[in-house]
């Protein structure tokens, strides 16, 4: 019998019957199992390009989504990140972050304020538009950092999948298939972020870390943030009126200041506001300064990101003393004292501009007083250790047998009671309310100033922010207080700038007792 070819041979196994095979098609039976098994095969490799897509996604953010944005004077740090409740996170370091409920997953938002930038934070203080200006281009800078930040992840995102894959896969056609994946997903995740996007998020912040503490310190964020808008849209006033002072003070009549008459510029409690520093500034230009006495909390918290504002107090050219605050740790001390015409006054008495000042700095740090309710001065031991202060100034100027200490300065009033006898005047501030009186035996007057910053952000609480005030002292040749100008910018109106002159009686508060001659006071506890 003649052979088949092989290729015209039947699927089955000849069984030389010549019926060409038999009951089990064996190649029938191969292709059918094949068959059966490719969907298993596709679904199982299609899983497996999905997890490599993923993975290269997520690497992909994690390692290069982040990018840099400049809002306001602040350098800061956007990124995206897998997540599977979406919101986001404000990190203030080091003070904590804020969680924002402000979306859905499966994309989370982290915005990190990193410092404030020197150079954009002088422009903001010298330029009387600054802040205005900052104020409406801040949301236009977070815009356009958010649209930046939604092209470079779908960017990184695609690509890291795509790298991924090459490195598994080795085949083109995969690659192609895991960019593609990739940007379906991030656009899935964005458009999912867009459309459960909560616009009242800031409303209800959580707080982390120390500022946890911060709607019992500062009030409702809202109502501030809603008085802030209303602040910062008068400051341009605030500080173009200050310049008219000066013509103010030319028709006043009571008391003209001679050529030679040392002129001091006494501020307190900025409390971080950067329009201080603009309204200091023109004081300083317009009146002549001599020199700057700030009787302390010139920050808030005394955290390591805040010595950048320090950093204005080299602008004013004149001498800047300093004595510490409640809320001034020792890093924003340090800080100050690193200025160039910085002189910090810790329990010791210098030469400044003619006059000897002897200052000691508050022997409290209590930046959040509800979590220390003593620090608010109503304790017994915080009584003492505040009038303790004022003991060690009064020895150390005791101890000044060549020269009279013709200023004391400290931050809580209390710390005065023990300066009677020993200084002329003693000047103060703490309170956020200006106050003058008189020490002991009338021969010491106690200058209380209000808050130059105007109470910072827990200025803006009230129906009528908190005025910025300070005062100019004049002296004469013979280091005697002649008159004070009080001067108020802000009020009703938020544009409202008063002077009030004062001119010290016919005979004036004497001069130090010299140290020795006299008794020493008993401090009234």
């Amino acid at each position: 019998m003649t052979r088949l070819p092989r290729w015209a041979r039947p699927l089955g196994r000849d069984t030389g019957d010549g019926s060409g095979g038999d009951s089990r098609p064996r190649g029938r039976a191969m292709l059918t199992a094949a068959y059966g098994r490719v969907p298993w095969r596709r679904l199982g490799s299609a899983f497996g390009l999905l997890v490599v897509s993923l993975t290269g996604l997520a690497l992909g953010l994690y390692l290069a989504a982040a990018t840099s944005v400049d809002v306001g004077p602040f350098r800061s740090t956007m990124a995206l990140t897998p997540s599977l409740y979406g919101d986001t996170e404000v990190v203030l370091p080091p003070l904590g972050s804020l969680q924002l409920d402000s979306h859905d997953g499966p994309a989370r938002l982290m915005v990190r304020l990193d410092a404030l930038d020197r150079t954009r934070t002088e422009a903001l203080i010298t330029d009387p538009a600054g802040i205005t200006t900052a104020s409406r281009t801040a949301v236009d800078d977070v815009r356009a950092g958010v649209t930046r930040l939604v092209l470079r992840a779908t960017a990184v995102a695609v690509l890291g999948a795509m790298l991924l894959a090459a490195l598994v896969y080795r085949r083109m056609r995969r690659v192609a298939w895991a960019g593609g994946l990739a940007l379906t997903i991030m656009l899935g995740a964005f458009g999912s972020a867009f459309g459960t996007f909560n616009p009242g998020a800031l409303r209800e912040p959580r707080y982390e870390g120390l500022l946890a503490n911060a709607p019992s310190v500062l009030g409702n964020a809202q109502r501030i943030a809603d008085r802030y808008d209303e602040y910062a849209a008068q400051l341009q006033k605030l500080v173009q009126n200050v310049g008219s002072l000066y013509a103010t003070v030319q028709n006043l009549p009571v008391y003209s200041p001679e050529d030679n008459t040392l002129r001091v510029l006494h501020v307190s409690d900025l409390h971080l506001n950067p329009a201080a520093w603009g309204v200091i500034r023109t004081v300083v230009d317009s009146f002549h300064i001599d020199v700057v006495v700030d009787t302390g909390d010139i920050t808030d918290w005394g955290s390591e990101p805040e010595k950048a504002f320090v950093a204005s107090i080299s602008l004013l050219k004149v001498p800047y003393v300093f004595v510490r605050g409640n809320h001034d740790s020792a890093v924003t001390q340090a800080a100050v004292a690193a200025q160039p015409n910085a002189i910090v006054l810790d329990n010791k008495v210098v030469r400044v501009a003619g006059l000897n000042i002897a200052g000691i700095g508050d022997p409290r740090f209590t930046p959040d007083k509800a979590a220390e309710p003593a620090g608010s001065g109503e304790s017994k031991q915080t009584v003492e250790r505040v009038l303790d202060a004022g003991d060690q100034l009064a020895d150390t100027i005791a101890k000044q047998r060549d020269r009279v200490v013709d200023l004391a300065l400290v931050h809580d009033p209390l710390s005065a009671g023990p300066l009677a006898g020993y200084a002329p005047v003693v000047l103060a501030g703490h309170r956020h309310h200006r106050e003058v009186g008189k020490l002991g035996d009338d021969t010491t007057m106690l200058m209380v100033q209000g808050s130059t910053g105007g109470a910072g952000l827990r200025g803006l609480e009230g129906e009528t922010p908190t005025p910025l005030t300070m005062s100019v002292l004049y002296f004469d040749d013979n280091r005697a207080l002649m008159a004070y100008d009080d001067i108020t910018v802000g009020g009703t109106g938020l544009a409202e700038v008063a002077l009030s002159r004062h001119v010290v009686d016919d005979t004036p508060p004497g001069q130090s007792a010299a140290p020795g001659t006299s008794p020493r006071p008993t401090p009234s506890r």
